[in-house]
């Protein structure tokens, strides 16, 4: 293969793990407390090729990363949809293990627990799950601390990380924590709104504006392709001439 080939052809390659990144940014738009997936490119090398010659070297995706920034706040007016403005997140009981996750749309089960969306049980600062009486209001303050008719039943639990690089993504918009290293902490300056959900970190029309930009980008390669095929059958003719 020609090094203008060879070069589009790993750029088609890091475009299209692009747009899968993008894809799933756009399927979750619309997902409350959602983290962005972003690319980090780098120069692959070949271990044998000279550092003077540019045709050796190749674009590649190193690493996805995520965007933990933080998404828009919107009133819902639900007393259990809960918002953290600023770093942490809420602890729940996954099925194998602590998971942490922003999206506070929360509900009560039929046993009386805050549960997530999708039955894990909402953790306290003692790390138990949180039991609420159904047939009373709920107040939230902004330390996480829970109450009903006045008496306080429990804390949210809130953690913050040394680093979120350490966070892997679990699907459903929960994380784990990687490994022992990873050291959480309760999260500091954080306020917990409520009545209010996190919105998606993507925007839709963000979104849409890089994907047309990395269809051009793909466009231009696959025309550096079959620029660079027309050359090898051009140059393989002109040697059949001789």
């Amino acid at each position: 293969m020609d090094p203008i080939t060879a070069i589009a052809a790993s750029g088609l390659r890091a475009r299209m793990e692009s747009l899968d990144l993008l894809a799933n940014n756009v399927a979750n738009a619309g997902t409350g407390g959602y983290k962005a997936d972003r690319e980090f490119y780098s120069l692959y090398v070949a271990p044998e090729a000279a550092d003077s010659d540019p045709f050796n070297t190749m674009p590649v995706i190193e690493r996805p990363w995520v965007d933990h920034s933080q998404g828009t706040l919107h009133a819902t007016g639900s007393p259990l949809d809960l918002a953290l403005s600023g770093r942490g997140f809420f602890a729940v009981n996954g099925p194998n293990g602590p998971l942490y996750t922003r999206n506070g749309n929360f509900r009560l089960s039929a046993d009386g627990r805050l549960v997530t969306s999708d039955g894990y049980a909402v953790r306290s600062d003692q790390g138990a799950p949180l039991s609420i009486a159904g047939t009373l209001p709920v107040q939230v303050s902004a330390d996480g601390t829970v109450s009903q008719d006045g008496a306080v039943i429990g804390r949210l639990e809130v953690v913050d990380f040394t680093s979120t690089a350490g966070l892997t993504k679990q699907g459903n918009n929960y994380f784990r924590a990687a490994g022992p290293a990873q050291t959480l902490s309760p999260a500091s300056g954080t306020t917990i709104e409520q009545g209010h959900l996190e919105a998606s970190n993507t925007g839709s029309a963000e979104a849409a504006v890089r994907l047309v930009g990395v269809m051009r980008q793909f466009e231009m390669l696959q025309r550096a392709v079959s620029l660079g095929a027309e050359m090898s059958r051009h140059a393989i003719e002109e040697v059949a001439k001789v």
